[in-house]
């Protein structure tokens, strides 16, 4: 996987995944809805993590009614799948999280290069494509754990909003990532792979 781009500067309404640039995957013309089935194994994986999510969400959301203090926040990111890449980036820890960097690196290392070279090449953009957009998710990732910890230290109005907006925009940004990936390789997975 080539380097990742610092997005760190970057405010958090200019993270984008430029949707408009997404490129379309080819057809596999000798796939099978056996293959597409297999194919949507990918989805059924991203459900997991979007569930996940969904658990920030409702704190948040319980946060917003009064109805909880915001150290649930720091104790369901911690124990979020998706933390492993705090643990990455030196910020964060905790052993739910391994799921998404394991996910990532299968992707970047291994899934989407045998596809990408099973095809001919012919997928080359999409995976390119899907690899930025890895390092949006990433880095919103990282803003969150960073928001949780700002609004346990603090719980003030501005940390809450703060962790509010950036977990809105990793929920926004992931599942329409998670949404691109699985309609983009459901052939290829199948075809090419057999399965995730």
């Amino acid at each position: 996987m080539p380097g990742m781009t610092d997005l760190s500067t970057l405010p958090l309404d200019d993270l984008d995944l430029d949707e408009s640039a997404r490129p379309k995957a080819p057809k596999v013309p000798a796939a099978t809805d056996r293959h597409r089935r297999q194919g949507r194994q990918l989805a059924a994986i991203h459900r997991h993590y979007l569930m996940e999510m969904a658990q920030i969400g409702a704190v948040l959301a319980r946060i917003e009614a009064g109805d909880a203090p915001p150290k649930d926040l720091k104790q369901i990111v911690l124990s979020l799948d998706m933390a492993e890449n705090f643990r990455a980036f030196g910020n964060l820890c905790g052993h739910e999280c391994r799921m998404l960097k394991i996910h990532h690196d299968i992707e970047g290392a291994d899934m989407f290069p045998r596809i990408d070279a099973a095809g001919g090449g012919m997928f080359r953009e999409v995976v390119a494509k899907l690899l930025s957009e890895h390092e949006v998710v990433h880095e919103l990732i990282i803003r969150l754990g960073r928001a949780a910890e700002a609004l346990v230290e603090d719980p003030s109005e501005a940390n809450f909003a703060h962790a509010a907006a950036t977990y809105r925009k990793l929920e926004e940004i992931v599942r329409s990532h998670f949404g691109y990936e699985e309609t983009e390789l459901v052939e290829a997975i199948g075809y090419y792979l057999g399965s995730v």
